[in-house]
């Protein structure tokens, strides 16, 4: 085959392509060139170091001009698809672009150390790729977020450089004004936001370019019918963040000058404000007078009248605000999450998002909907998140209507989406306890899905999330989980396996319902439980069975105990004979007076020559068990009113008349929920029979078989039916005293209504908190963990197994309540007074506080004096721990905590090197090194000498001298005790007269240094390192992804946010 073809067939398609154009100009060789998508034209670029643009026509191509300004060869040079601009690169190391219309570059980003090489346009999204020697780089040349603002039914909004207004019910979308691009022709130098006043129909035009900078222009009167004139009045000035704060005024930020302006409309200057913190970069509108200042770590709400802070708020770096419509609540919104509070700035929750926030809107209802790069979600005022749905592409949200979105695109589109909002009012009407408005969800079967179950077990109301679910085992674990023992035990006949049988057991004794007790046991085989439940509920007669059976199987322990729970000695008597034990069948028999028994037995044991046991028989009596104060009857319950769920859901009551009941304050009387008729159905497996199953031989059958035996429920005594509730002979005119017939059910108010749990103090402790110490004290370690893996990158928490443990007992003190039963667990909080409110939960008190690690840390400083290394060692360690639960109030504690962290760290690895270096007595060399690096440690005056007289020793005795008088120097810079002193002078004389090294080192004393805690060598300045982010030890590169030596919890090189030990961090 010839050149250009594989295989015969022409590599470009058919052969018939021509030359159509010869394009001359370049001097060098042409690296690249690119068609426009739209127009006839042509931009190239070569080695020359030009980019040029050429027009062409059906005949002919010729060179329109030529862009000057890089410096090397030109790689690559495109049009951009959505805008009239060119962008270059070059092996300059630079991109450029190009203004198309005024043949001029507006821009040029730079790399410090890599050539550029290709450039791509992605062809539907406004992005660039830009390949260099080292990678890629992805990137965008303007803002793609509109400016808008919107005031009742319209929108403000800008596009292509014109304000235009965006009516939501007609859909009517008109442009108002041109604008003016700042900036000159900058391409992303789009607004960034806008602010408009009702009062007077003006708006703010905020803009980044030339330092900031706004436009303030006043609309025309007929906004409807304008065309996009420019309007006379309109003004500009240099700031940022200008925003509206009074009908006539506004206000911006002079951060040259630091300060606030307040102006009129006529741009003049009314008010000069300092900005309530040195580092406020941008305000807010907050309502009339007021603005949120935002500084690096905290919003102030700012009083511009009084020109005083009322309140501040800790939180990320905020980008936007967006307020509600009756001004009640704020989202402020950051690059990751969203902290919405109230009017006063009132911290309500923060919602945390791995992706980036874009927008948010409030709706009617007070759910903040927001969204991200991917997704719609909400945000409910308790903190409760999810997504609503996901995005093909970014939206910015303006406005919300019911379930209509209304939102803008990145090209400046108005859109509108349909969305479900009915997980999110369920959650709500949940939060809010609108039980009808619930009920009626539920009904209509709009929800559904495994997160509305979590989600409703999470909040308490296993009960309504029982009613979604068809589950069998979900639904027989949320029944246990309300104490629903009716449905469990339906669900467990329908699973009918052993651990579900267990699990209904073990309910159903925390309820004291004996009867499913012992069914659950019989069908699990459980005949050790079987058996002490029937003792301990007076069950003679069965007890008496359970012998039989053991019997039956041959279990002669279970034969044993059977006729101990009884009290039978003569068959304790056989048992013991039986299995071979006479002696003890002996003591036995003689001690309980049967004398034939003893005699026969003691002949027994004389013929096979054992000595016969002496027994005193007045010594021993029988053990009798006691008498179960109640006995066949289940344990009694108190009788409560069904909850709403309950009651409505199982159709024993209907919604009117439990808003009745509500009403009237009353609650139904009676024998509990249900009826005398309503028995549980505890039919066993038909599968069984008397001809198999050990209970039927020995006599022993369930409830419904009883009933099935006597041949009628009648039959049975009316034990089982609760408290007795007789019915009473009234004196005569009693009925007529409440208006009614004497055999009318009782009044309602008979009945105690249980309270509903609160929420637990230890929980409150979590709720809020970034705090570890905090959740750790309240028994959580779960998300203690969590926690410190996030702040602290902690991989290993062996370490801090007792402080979790101290936190959590110690924060808590139980006392004993009545005999037998569970113990009442108070928590206990610090700085409680008596002025207290009531229900307000003071913080934990931990076992750890900062005074009590000073004061170790003291400890730790005489340990480390006696030259008990590596006690020390452990008390530095331990203080760096005991940090993980620590908890303080104020800033200031916080700076304390990261310096006592900071002195902690520094000893630890101090420690570590000379512990390392007793190591190496056979090595004088290595021993030296270490020594040396001793030195180096930030260490208490008195260490320092001592760190310092061991070097000197060791390097005089290796005879590096040189290196040793530098150890005498810095000694004595110190001002050692006198006799030090005078030794470290002798030294440095002797070394002076041969100041030379013998034995060459890894030490380097002029150039700086830290050691390496893992490897104990030297991390010279301008080397690469990685530090562990729980104590900053310093590390060398390949200790990346170990376990942390120094503090025994981080993980090397692992990237962390920065411990919380305080509220006031959030």
């Amino acid at each position: 085959p010839g050149g250009g073809s594989i295989g015969g067939h022409d590599l470009f398609g058919g052969g018939d392509a021509v030359v159509k154009y010869v394009l001359e100009g370049h001097d060098r060789g042409v690296n690249w060139a690119s068609f426009h998508p739209s127009l006839p034209l042509i931009v190239s670029g070569a080695d020359d170091r030009q980019v040029k643009l050429w027009r062409m026509n059906d005949t002919k191509a010729w060179e329109v001009d030529t862009l000057r300004g890089h410096v090397n060869n030109v790689s690559c040079v495109l049009f951009h698809a959505r805008q009239d601009i060119i962008v270059s690169n070059s092996e300059d190391k630079s991109i450029r672009v190009w203004d198309m219309s005024k043949r001029s570059g507006t821009q040029t980003f730079r790399r410090e150390h890599d050539r550029f090489w290709i450039l791509a346009a992605h062809p539907e999204v406004n992005l660039l790729a830009a390949g260099h020697d080292s990678g890629m780089i992805v990137f965008k040349l303007e803002r793609e977020r509109p400016a808008y603002a919107h005031h009742q039914g319209t929108l403000y909004y800008v596009k292509d450089r014109y304000l235009r207004a965006y009516d939501y019910q007609s859909q009517r979308d008109n442009p108002l004004i041109s604008i003016r691009r700042a900036g000159g022709a900058a391409s992303n130098a789009g607004p960034r936001s806008l602010s408009y006043n009702p009062a007077e129909n003006a708006v703010l035009i905020n803009f980044d370019a030339d330092g900031g900078s706004y436009e303030l222009h006043v609309l025309p009167k007929d906004s409807a019918n304008a065309r996009g004139e420019v309007t006379s009045d309109s003004r500009r000035g240099s700031g940022c963040s200008a925003v509206f704060v009074a009908r006539n005024r506004f206000a911006v930020l002079d951060k040259a000058n630091h300060q606030i302006l307040v102006k009129n409309l006529r741009d003049e200057v009314t008010k000069k404000c300092v900005p309530p913190d040195a580092n406020t970069d941008a305000i807010f509108y907050a309502g009339t007078g007021t603005l949120l200042c935002r500084s690096e770590d905290r919003v102030f709400l700012y009083d511009v009248q009084q020109r005083t802070a009322i309140a501040e708020l800790a939180t990320p770096f905020i980008k936007y605000v967006v307020w509600s419509g009756d001004m009640t609540l704020v989202a402020l919104l950051s690059k990751h999450a969203i902290v919405i509070a109230n009017r006063k700035l009132g911290h309500s929750c923060t919602v945390h998002e791995t992706i980036r926030v874009k927008s948010g809107a409030w709706d009617d209802a007070g759910v903040f909907i927001y969204t991200t790069l991917n997704h719609i979600k909400y945000a409910l005022p308790n903190g409760d998140s999810g997504i609503i749905r996901t995005l093909d592409t970014p939206v910015y949200l303006t406005k919300v209507f019911g379930n209509v979105l209304y939102c803008l695109d990145r090209d400046g589109r108005n859109r509108q989406i349909q969305i479900d909002t009915s997980e999110y009012m369920f959650k709500l009407a949940l939060i809010q306890r609108k039980f009808d408005q619930v009920l009626s969800m539920i009904k209509s079967g709009s929800l559904c899905g495994q997160s509305i179950i979590a989600y409703l077990q999470q909040k308490g109301f296993p009960e309504v999330a029982l009613h979604f679910v068809k589950d069998e085992r979900t639904r027989f674990n949320l029944a246990l989980e309300c104490g629903n023992i009716e449905v469990a035990l339906s669900s467990a006949q329908t699973l009918d396996d052993k651990d579900t049988w267990h699990k209904l057991g073990v309910e159903a004794l925390r309820q004291g319902n004996h009867q499913i007790v012992e069914f659950a046991y019989q069908k699990t085989k459980n005949f050790e439980r079987l058996s002490f439940l029937y003792l301990i509920t007076g069950n003679e007669e069965k007890l008496s069975k359970m012998l039989k059976i053991a019997e039956m199987r041959s279990d002669v322990m279970g034969q044993f105990h059977n006729a101990l729970y009884t009290g039978d000695v003569r068959e304790r008597v056989r048992i013991l004979e039986t299995s071979g034990h006479y002696p003890l069948a002996y003591l036995t028999a003689k001690t309980h007076g049967l004398e034939e028994d003893a005699q026969r037995l003691a002949r027994i044991l004389t013929d096979a020559g054992v000595p016969v046991p002496a027994v005193d028989p007045s010594v021993g009596k029988l053990l009798k068990i006691p008498t179960p104060i109640t006995k066949d009857d289940n344990w009694p319950l108190l009788t409560v009113t069904k909850g709403f769920f309950e009651g409505v859901l199982s159709g024993d009551m209907t919604e009117h008349d439990y808003h009745a009941f509500a009403d009237d304050d009353l609650a139904n009387a009676g024998a509990g929920w249900g009826d005398d008729g309503d028995d549980l159905d505890l039919g066993g497996d038909e599968k069984d029979t008397a001809g198999n199953d050990p209970f039927a031989d020995a006599g022993l059958v369930g409830p419904d078989d009883d009933a099935q035996e006597k041949g009628s429920v009648g039959d049975d005594d009316g034990s089982d039916a609760g408290w007795d509730m007789e019915d009473l002979e009234l004196p005569a005119g009693m009925s007529e005293m409440d208006g009614g017939d004497a055999n009318d059910e009782l009044q309602m108010d008979e009945v105690f209504v249980a309270p509903a749990p609160g929420v637990p103090a230890s929980r409150k402790w979590t709720m809020k908190s970034s705090v570890p110490g905090e959740h750790a004290a309240a028994g959580d370690f779960d998300s203690a963990m969590k926690l410190l893996h996030r702040q602290l990158g902690v991989v290993n928490f062996t370490p801090l197994k007792q402080h979790f443990v101290d936190a959590a007992f110690a924060t808590h003190a139980r006392f004993a309540c009545v005999a037998g039963g569970p113990s009442l667990t108070l928590p206990l909080g610090r700085n409680w007074t008596p002025e207290n409110a009531p229900g307000v939960v003071a913080p934990p008190a931990l076992t750890a506080s900062l005074p009590i690690l000073e004061e170790r840390l003291k400890f730790a400083y005489k340990t480390t004096t006696e030259g008990k290394f590596g006690e020390a060692l452990k008390l530095f360690q331990s203080i760096i721990h005991s940090t993980c639960v620590l908890l303080v109030e104020t800033r200031r504690e916080v700076d304390e905590v990261k310096e006592l962290v900071q002195i902690a760290k520094e000893y630890a690895c101090a420690l570590r090197v000379e512990i390392k270096r007793k190591e190496f007595k056979e090595d004088p060399k290595r021993a030296a090194e270490l020594a040396a690096y001793f030195t180096h440690s930030t260490l208490q005056p008195i260490h320092a000498s001592l760190s310092l007289r061991s070097a000197m020793t060791l390097f005089f005795k290796l005879k590096n001298y040189n290196t040793a008088a530098g150890f005498c120097r810095r000694l004595l810079e110190l001002n050692p005790p006198l006799k030090v002193a005078q030794q470290a002078k002798q030294v440095l004389q002797a070394c002076e007269r041969t100041p030379t090294d013998e034995v060459e080192l890894n030490y380097d004393s002029r150039n700086p240094f830290v050691v390496c805690a893992g490897t104990f060598t030297p991390i010279y300045r301008g080397t690469t390192s990685v530090a562990c982010p729980c104590c900053a030890a310093k590390f060398v590169q390949a200790e990346t992804g170990t376990t942390c030596p120094v503090c025994l919890l981080g993980k090397v090189g692992a990237e962390a946010g920065g411990l919380v030990v305080s509220p006031s961090q959030r």
